[in-house]
């Protein structure tokens, strides 16, 4: 039976496409009818992050993710391709997370590529359903590092908050940690003490505050006093974090963008106090814009202790992704090459190059396949800003919660004379080996 109106259009046909414009409409992507991922000359992969919400917002890596799209279109594609990027609001909710990845789905994207998302459980879900792969997603919840389908570039949050116990283990007689009370935070102080224990200190005192708030008096007069004297135990344990405690204990914070509002309370009462603690955070909640905002030289954030995935901004290895960006971003200032999020966009994107350039130029691309290729692939290389990537079966390791982490790698920063450099001595650490002995952090 002729199922098609008079203009051709089959009844059917028309409710899927409503349907995926749809979801494309609900989840802010501003797509496109539907197209095959791979068929033809085109390969349609997504970016998502949260913009404009009241909590962390990442809009640097689809904007990163658009300057890689114009730049390797006008180098020809990838093998013969075309690459088409989307771009979707997360909002920072399990509903725009899902809502994103449905319409990826919709989309019919060969994957899902340097994306931001707190809500792993509901994003993954979806993409598993139709084997959609997740390359080098920035690391803040658990999935990222558990679900067969996901391809993490770095050892996101537990990295971070590890390689940060190792840092402040070396410096300090007491820690005390400030967090969000959210499901990604409770990991966060399990992932610290590895550090902290494996430099035989003690476990740091846990401090929540709610994801929203911008209001961190109460915890930051509880951090100065967590912080305030030489550790508890024996004498001979007193003397030992004495010689350690150089500036009566050190604070670290991971808020995302509400770390500047809690170090700024946590500044003032300490000056009441005439207190001076080391303080300390992770890439992604502070960075090189954060401190050349708060005042460079003169930012509250000099001589904070920082850890990070990658190689410092300055590095000459960023020169190829700060020429892309510099060229190809056409004044959109949410593109910093100094910006964690971009830059773990740009390494996803980079593995995704490499891998779509072993197919044949004339195979047909989906993502099953693209998946497939992962699996099985020798190791993708990233220009030196993360070790060799692979993602085979033995490739995985014995992280409790974490067995997807291939690159352990954290280095080392301290802020100086207003700039983020590579901390002398030690810059960089495998962070494997402390988690491998962590207890279970989800």
């Amino acid at each position: 039976m002729d199922m098609t109106d008079s203009r051709g259009v089959a009844p059917l046909t028309r409710t899927l496409l409503a349907t995926a414009m749809g979801t494309c409409l609900v989840a802010g992507c501003g797509m496109l009818p539907a197209r095959s991922g791979g068929s033809g000359d085109t390969i349609t992969v997504m970016t998502f992050a949260p913009e404009g919400t009241k909590a962390t917002n990442m809009p640097g890596m689809p904007a990163m993710a658009k300057a890689y799209e114009r730049w390797v279109n006008s180098k020809g594609g990838i093998n013969g391709h075309k690459l088409r990027v989307l771009t979707c609001n997360e909002k920072n909710t399990p509903a725009g997370a899902a809502d994103c990845a449905r319409a990826a789905i919709a989309q019919k994207a060969v994957a899902v590529v340097g994306s931001y998302s707190q809500h792993g459980r509901a994003f993954m879900a979806p993409l598993e359903s139709e084997g959609i792969p997740f390359i080098g997603g920035y690391g803040v919840s658990s999935e990222e590092f558990q679900s067969t389908l996901s391809y993490p570039v770095n050892g996101g949050q537990p990295v971070l908050l590890a390689g940060a116990g190792h840092q402040l283990g070396r410096a300090c007689g007491q820690v005390a940690l400030v967090r969000p009370d959210t499901l990604a935070g409770d990991s966060m102080p399990v992932l610290l003490n590895a550090g902290l224990n494996a430099n035989k200190m003690a476990e740091a005192s846990d401090i929540r505050a709610a994801e929203d708030t911008a209001n961190f008096s109460l915890q930051a007069r509880e951090a100065l006093a967590d912080t305030a004297g030489s550790g508890s135990g024996s004498s001979k344990d007193k003397e030992k974090a004495k010689e350690k405690d150089k500036e009566n204990g050190c604070v670290t914070a991971v808020l995302g963008e509400r770390t500047e509002t809690f170090f700024d309370a946590f500044r003032r009462t300490a000056e009441e106090k005439n207190r001076r603690p080391q303080i300390s955070s992770v890439l992604g909640s502070v960075s090189q814009a954060l401190v050349d905002r708060t005042g460079g030289k003169e930012s509250p954030f000099e001589g904070a202790y920082l850890t990070s995935w990658y190689p410092v901004s300055t590095d000459p290895l960023w020169a190829p992704m700060r020429r892309v960006v510099s060229e190809y971003s056409f004044g959109d200032d949410g593109v910093d090459p100094d910006d964690s999020g971009a830059q773990t966009t740009w390494i996803a994107y980079t593995v995704l190059n490499e891998i779509l350039k072993r197919f044949k130029p004339d195979e047909g691309i989906t993502a099953r396949k693209v998946a497939r290729t992962l699996n099985k692939s020798e190791s993708v290389e990233t220009g030196g800003l993360t070790p060799e990537l692979s993602w085979r079966y033995k490739d995985m390791r014995a992280v409790a919660g974490f067995p997807r982490i291939v690159n352990g790698r954290v280095s080392f920063q301290i802020v100086q004379s207003g700039r983020l450099v590579a901390q002398p001595g030690e810059q960089t650490m495998d962070m494997i080996p402390t988690l491998e002995q962590a207890p279970r952090a989800t």
